[in-house]
């Protein structure tokens, strides 16, 4: 959030973490029933699985993007979101652009990490921690609102 804040101010645009509803649109890609931003083909099932995360992450860019030009969703880093995290919040929130608990311990993320990427790489699943929390397996990719 920090980062953001600093972009933001620097170029004189409103740059933040994207909600977890906007991170899931972005790694769907337009494929809304997908189980992966690449479709659904299982993680183990994908080019050089077993050559690939062996010690961090990987360089971005390195296997083609989904249908929004974006690369790695889902694979590489798990992406923090500014949502707060609430286990059960999808089950009586708003069924349009959820913004997630006013407050919690946690924040979300979405994305599997070159850690565990199995796990959580399945667009739909979610994840959180501590906000003050760091992690070699945790990332961010900034996100703006679009004035028209």
């Amino acid at each position: 959030m920090s980062y953001c804040e600093w972009l933001s101010c620097t170029t004189s645009r409103p740059y933040r973490l994207p909600s977890e509803a906007e991170w899931e649109c972005a790694a769907r890609g337009g494929a809304e029933h997908s189980l992966y931003p690449w479709g659904d083909t299982p993680p183990e099932m994908l080019p050089d699985y077993f050559r690939r995360w062996k010690s961090g992450p990987e360089p971005v860019g390195l296997y083609p993007p989904n249908a929004y030009g974006l690369y790695n969703l889902g694979d590489n880093v798990h992406e923090w979101c500014i949502d707060w995290y609430d286990a059960g919040y999808y089950s009586h929130s708003p069924k349009r652009n959820p913004q997630g608990p006013l407050n919690s311990s946690r924040r979300a993320s979405r994305g599997g990490s070159w850690r565990h990427h199995i796990k959580v790489a399945r667009i739909a699943a979610r994840s959180s921690i501590p906000p003050e929390f760091k992690y070699t397996d945790y990332g961010f990719r900034v996100g703006r609102s679009l004035i028209t």
